[in-house]
């Protein structure tokens, strides 16, 4: 599979890019930032998008309307963020995109888990640390876990 990655010179694009080179199975076709050309984005059957808030949107737009899926990572979605994601996807339905707010097997585990647990208990806190240069703050894991632990505290009071 022909991969391509926006976001390429951040933390995780690079950790992304790694893990391509490591995979038998996927080709970097494409490693591209702010600023760059995305024409050799074309190749690619999917793209992983590390990007930022400002920026996603608009590649998700561009792989659309390329035929090309989009796995994201990025963070800062909210409903009306996810509509209007939605909406592109309908309006070109040849690509998928694929919005995670963690990769990780533990980061799912533990919002799973934070969700089960969340009607037995009054209160709930979400504490999250990152390195001083995270763009995006509060996360997508953090951001998720917390309307996961909201909705089951919810639906456990009724």
């Amino acid at each position: 599979m022909k991969v391509a990655v926006f976001g390429s010179r951040g933390r995780m694009g690079a950790e992304v890019m790694a893990a391509i080179s490591a995979s038998p199975d996927l080709e970097l076709v494409a490693a591209v930032d702010a600023g760059d050309d995305r024409a050799a984005v074309e190749a690619a059957d999917v793209v992983v998008d590390f990007t930022n808030p400002d920026a996603v949107e608009d590649n998700i737009g561009w792989c659309l309307e390329r035929g090309i899926h989009a796995v994201v990572g990025t963070s800062g979605f909210d409903e009306a963020k996810l509509d209007r994601v939605r909406a592109l996807v309908e309006a070109q339905p040849t690509a998928n995109v694929l919005v995670a707010p963690n990769f990780s097997i533990g980061g799912v585990l533990m919002m799973r888990f934070a969700e089960l647990a969340a009607p037995f208990f009054e209160s709930a806190e979400v504490i999250e640390l990152h390195h001083p240069n995270k763009v995006d703050a509060p996360s997508g894991t953090a951001l998720n876990t917390a309307e996961r632990i909201a909705e089951a505290r919810a639906a456990g009071a009724r």
